[in-house]
């Protein structure tokens, strides 16, 4: 078995310095499947770090060397490579995100063919946004019309997951909320959905060296035309609270902090003309660090746990709709996956099967890291290839313990 090779050096990825700082590399890849109709782009920015040299930033960051006893068995947990930024300004940290993002955007419409100008909707994913308006920012860059909707989406690593959920499933309450929804709305037209995640950035004053370990920069977007490319089945929100703390993240973005013991925690408000900011409610971390881990056995209990009901309930419902489409004996072609760690992903796959839900969990990041938000539509942009027209895909996502998005989709037919 060939090692694993560094994303800037894999075939097909087109490589650039972004002009901030010292320089900051940037690499993405463009992937489209023309019989399915969709297309997109992943990627990362920063330099590569390898379970090797990964020690060296931690400790610069950590401000003292990293114990032998703190050091995580990273390649058993599906890690072989981060991208991480250099330490650089609030002012070039915006720049180098802004430009990233744009970027991103913009090529993601292209690899679909389309003129960004012809996007209509624009739905991303961050868990620590770079500023309230970012996503406006990167669409304006990106140059899609202002006219264009545009949503945020905070709920940490379901993020990308809950904004596609957002704008093919017309029942979801998000669509209620405003008064408009979302998903009848952008039916039939262009739409970008993806996560970009800056958590170089985001985690660089953590003290939390399991976070150091596991996280890096990563970003996907994926282009899809709601009800002829991608047609949503069934799925289900989801939403627990980790009253445990067991994955604290702080909130950098709006959020009133009210905690509500019944009902959603989720708030939605209309943030300017045509943006839509969906924000979930998280158990902060006490010291007012960014993130802080409890320790992996506790996330994969909590994830596993949670996780196994939603996907469970998910594919009870897809199989009653398969009974009702007179399609009986459908199976679901791939699994999209959230690429929290190996092991949680292993154990979701087996506890599920042993419930009698045959389902494969495949690990396709391994020179990413944990890239929260990113990390379901690079795995869904890496898996792309092998779909076929009609296919029904499940996409899985799950967020620091609280929020689970999972729905059943069908690829263009």
């Amino acid at each position: 078995m060939q090692p694993p090779i560094p994303f800037y050096e894999q075939t097909g990825v087109r490589l650039s310095k972004i002009q901030v700082g010292p320089g900051i590399p940037f690499g993405f890849q463009s992937v489209y499947h023309p019989e399915v109709g969709i297309g997109g782009v992943y990627g990362a920015w920063g330099d590569c770090y390898d379970n090797v040299t990964l020690p060296q930033l931690i400790e610069h960051r950590m401000g003292e060397p990293l114990r032998d006893e703190a050091r995580m068995e990273l390649a058993s947990l599906g890690f072989i490579f981060r991208h991480h930024i250099a330490d650089l300004s609030p002012e070039e940290d915006k720049e180098v995100e802004l430009e990233v993002g744009g970027t991103l955007l913009r090529e993601a419409a292209l690899a679909c063919g389309w003129k960004p100008e012809e996007v209509e909707g624009v739905l991303i994913g961050c868990s620590g946004p770079i500023s309230d308006d970012y996503t406006v920012e990167i669409a304006r860059r990106a140059g899609i019309p202002e006219s264009a909707w545009k949503v945020s989406m905070h709920k940490a690593c379901d993020g990308s997951v809950a904004s596609l959920h957002m704008a093919l499933n017309p029942e979801l309450k998000v669509n209620h909320d405003l008064g408009v929804n979302l998903a009848e709305e952008l039916r039939g037209k262009k739409v970008l959905v993806g996560g970009i995640e800056g958590l170089s950035r985001f985690i660089k004053f953590s003290r939390d060296v399991n976070a150091l370990q596991l996280f890096g920069n990563g970003a996907g977007v994926i282009g899809v035309i709601p009800g002829e490319t991608m047609r949503f089945l069934v799925g289900k929100t989801h939403e627990v609270f980790d009253e445990e703390g067991v994955l604290g993240v702080h909130m950098y973005y709006p959020h009133s902090r009210q905690r509500h013991e019944t009902g959603t925690n989720v708030e939605t408000s209309l943030a300017g003309p045509r943006h839509i900011r969906v924000a979930g409610l998280m158990n902060e971390p006490s010291d007012g660090r960014p993130v802080a881990m409890a320790g992996p056995m506790g996330m994969v209990k909590l994830f596993v746990r949670s996780g196994v009901q939603v996907v469970s309930e998910v594919y009870k419902a897809y199989q009653e709709w398969l009974e009702r489409a007179g399609q009986i004996g459908k199976k679901v072609a791939a699994c999209v996956v959230h690429h929290a760690n190996y092991k949680i992903n292993k154990l979701k796959e087996k506890q599920l099967q042993n419930a009698g839900v045959l389902l494969e969990m495949p690990w396709v990041l391994s020179d990413f890291g944990n890239v929260s938000a990113a990390s379901n539509m690079i795995a869904f942009l890496r898996q792309l290839p092998t779909m076929k027209p009609g296919d029904h895909i499940l996409i899985d996502g799950f967020g620091a313990g609280t929020y689970y998005d999972a729905l059943v989709t069908a690829l263009g037919e």
